[in-house]
């Protein structure tokens, strides 16, 4: 029986990057109803969000069959900056805006937007450009809620070293090796170990190569 490493067993996971819709499919059943997301099959185990939204908001989550990634990134211990697109409604004073960023007092404790700038909008809906690296969930409306904003959409386009991109709504990728070994540093985790994948392409690329050079020499003799 072969035994992997910790970080050989990480390379069998797969994680995604996930553009979930704010809207749940399945509003009769109830207010707590989740939205059913529309995924790929998992190779092995089943997908676990490593962050959570809120039922009203939308954008990214990341998903991952790793469930000890999934625990740490979810930790009231671990930071991960989040980022979102955040429309209000009417422009918010640059004393809002500052007490903001100096901190809020909610039931939960003080909220403290690590940035907020703006990102244009018309007339009465202006949107803003929020980072937190607090996670507590639903903090961001309830902030702003705090200071008299009212917010009428809420977007999460970064988790950490994660983008949404150019991502589609409902639709889903995997993330790439600079993503999964950011997401594991932040984690505390060593990254997954992708040197035998490398191994298994190298073998098979010397592979062709060895049967194109038997081919042009038995061609070469005729």
């Amino acid at each position: 029986m072969i035994k992997l490493s910790p970080e050989q067993a990480r390379s069998e996971h797969q994680h995604l990057a996930y553009y979930k819709n704010a809207e749940p499919h399945a509003e009769k059943e109830g207010q707590d109803s989740e939205p059913l997301l529309e995924l790929p099959r998992p190779r092995h185990g089943r997908w676990i969000d490593a962050g959570a939204l809120d039922p009203n908001s939308s954008g990214l989550i990341i998903l991952t069959t790793d469930g000890e990634l999934a625990f740490r990134l979810t930790r009231p211990a671990t930071v991960v900056e989040r980022e979102y697109a955040v429309r209000v409604l009417g422009e918010p004073s640059p004393e809002q805006l500052r007490e903001l960023e100096d901190g809020v007092e909610l039931d939960e404790g003080v909220a403290r937007l690590a940035s907020i700038e703006p990102a244009g909008g018309a007339a009465n809906n202006r949107w803003y450009h929020v980072v937190l690296r607090e996670g507590r969930h639903r903090e961001l409306r309830a902030a702003l809620g705090a200071v008299g904003l009212a917010v009428n959409r809420v977007i999460r386009v970064r988790f950490g070293p994660v983008e949404l991109g150019k991502l589609r709504r409902g639709a889903s990728r995997p993330l790439n090796p600079e993503e999964v070994a950011g997401l594991y540093a932040l984690a505390g985790l060593a990254p997954p170990k992708s040197g035998h994948a490398k191994r298994g392409a190298a073998a098979a690329g010397a592979h062709v190569r060895s049967r194109a050079a038997r081919q042009s020499r038995a061609q070469s003799r005729r």
